[in-house]
């Protein structure tokens, strides 16, 4: 069986992932389509920040850097989609 880590990253990487799904840039495990849906995205992104911003202090630098660097991305893919309008 493999060995799942139960660290903030794994946290964080779960919120992104479903962040991913609602800007269309990952397919939907269960419908196999790509959503497309920009409210959905923005509360899993906001909440990726909330995570930063409730753990600051607590992180070690490597932590720090990976919730800093997901939550840009998040942001560049979100405002790449929110610029063409919400399509794929």
């Amino acid at each position: 069986m493999r060995k799942i880590e139960k660290d903030i990253n794994a946290i964080a990487l779960l919120l992104a992932t479903q962040a991913l799904i609602n800007l269309g840039e990952i397919e939907d495990p269960v419908t196999k389509e790509r959503r497309h849906d920009l409210d959905g995205a923005r509360v899993f992104i906001d909440l990726v920040g909330v995570l930063q911003q409730k753990t600051a202090g607590n992180l070690t630098a490597g932590e720090e850097i990976f919730l800093g660097e997901l939550k840009e991305n998040l942001d560049r893919v979100y405002e790449k989609r929110a610029s063409k309008g919400n399509r794929a």
